[in-house]
């Protein structure tokens, strides 16, 4: 066996091509097929004279990078990674028992569904008082701002 078949074979076998590969940067395409993908609606948010009862936006929005069929696509992925903490659930609902002020922010109300930080996501917003009504503004401009 030759010096370069053995060298040949050495390599194949050893783990330095998989480090190398490790340190190498993840390509953009990687995010689109299991990456940050949300599924926004929201409903009620409009206060005008014109209001219209059957109120309702969808939106689509996908981070790293941000995209998607959100009005702004960028600040929801900013708000996202802000809310954003290891070892907590970025979308966990206000805890049972909160005392929370009885102030009421309106009829608005948003279901965010899909995958973030690889978990999936079913959550549900309102603004029924004050608790839900932080947890909303949080996650401005992910969610419409109603003026708070």
């Amino acid at each position: 066996m030759s010096y370069a078949t053995r060298i040949g074979r050495l390599a194949r076998l050893s783990p330095l091509p998989l480090f190398l590969a490790a340190l190498s940067p993840v390509p953009a395409s990687a995010y689109t097929e299991t990456g940050d993908h949300l599924t926004v609606t929201v409903r009620d948010t409009d206060s005008g004279a014109d209001r219209d009862d059957r109120d309702e936006r969808t939106f689509e929005v996908d981070c790293h990078p941000a995209r998607g069929t959100h009005p702004d696509p960028a600040g929801a992925c900013a708000a996202l990674d802000r809310n954003t903490r290891w070892g907590r659930d970025t979308f966990a609902p206000v805890p049972e028992g909160s005392v929370c002020t009885m102030l009421y922010g309106g009829p608005a109300t948003a279901h965010v569904t899909g995958t973030w930080a690889g978990r999936p996501v079913d959550a549900r917003f309102d603004r029924s008082n004050g608790c839900e009504t932080a947890r909303w503004d949080r996650f401005v401009p992910l969610l419409p701002s109603m003026g708070t």
